[in-house]
């Protein structure tokens, strides 16, 4: 059983001996407290999977859903700005729109 605010989408971040790691469950940046991933953690993220870009934006919709369900448990009222929150953990991860040749 996977112990809470733990799972295996997460061990596959960067190790937690990066400089800018998250704060769980309230996602924020340990080092600089800006809500994660913060910005030097995206360009970390992004150097690491620079050669599977796909693969980072798969990665960060499944830290989406963890940090969608650990900031609903800490606050089970409120409305979450889906928007506001796929900007934060995916949008960044994009490299433009496809080209109409695709």
């Amino acid at each position: 059983m996977t112990p809470p605010n733990h799972s295996a989408v997460f061990d596959r971040l960067p190790p937690r001996t990066h400089p800018h790691p998250p704060i769980r469950p309230l996602w924020l940046c340990r080092a600089c407290a800006a809500p994660w991933p913060c910005p030097t953690a995206r360009l970390l993220l992004q150097s690491e999977f620079a050669s599977a870009p796909a693969a980072l934006s798969i990665l960060m919709v499944a830290v989406l859903h963890e940090a969608m369900t650990d900031l609903h448990a800490l606050n089970p009222g409120a409305e979450p700005d889906l928007a506001e929150l796929f900007g934060r953990f995916v949008g960044w991860t994009s490299r433009g729109p496809l080209s109409s040749s695709r």
